[in-house]
């Protein structure tokens, strides 16, 4: 019954707290977040609302330990890490940038562009020899009016 009360999937843990103006604010932050307060540096206060949440690395979750024992291995998280202000850019089934591509953008984007160009190639080559089922004129046994059941 407690649930028609509640705003939709919000949880008061999730809202962040205002920007760490002191030491001792920051410590708190810290310590909130489960940091050493060495540790703990909080994004700028440039009015988007992060507010005291700490400022993690962009490490994609392809690129953490896979053998290490995770509270939520599926995740690869453990209980009270602070999760990434921007974890669904990061979250395993999005681009992550663990390590450098193979070959470089220009070579992808020729490569791409080639494949396209030589599809609309062939297509426009062949448009003048369509495939179809030949079909012959019908043929009667003699002239004269043939029955269907065609409406007319």
């Amino acid at each position: 019954l407690r649930i028609f009360f509640l705003p939709d999937g919000w949880n008061k843990d999730f809202k962040p707290g205002k920007f760490p103006e002191t030491d001792k604010e920051r410590e708190a932050a810290a310590r909130k977040y489960g940091l050493h307060p060495s540790e703990y540096q909080p994004y700028e206060n440039d009015g988007t609302g992060i507010g005291d949440y700490p400022k993690l690395a962009d490490v994609p979750v392809e690129a953490r330990d896979p053998y290490y024992p995770y509270d939520f291995p599926e995740l690869k998280r453990n209980l009270h890490d602070p999760m990434h202000a921007e974890t669904p850019l990061w979250s395993e089934d999005r681009f992550g940038t663990a390590e450098p591509t193979r070959f470089s953008m220009k070579f992808y984007w020729l490569s791409f562009l080639g494949v396209m160009a030589g599809c609309i190639g062939v297509y426009y080559w062949l448009e003048d020899y369509k495939m179809f089922r030949p079909v012959m004129a019908k043929q009667y046994p003699r002239d004269g009016p043939h029955y269907t059941f065609e409406s007319k």
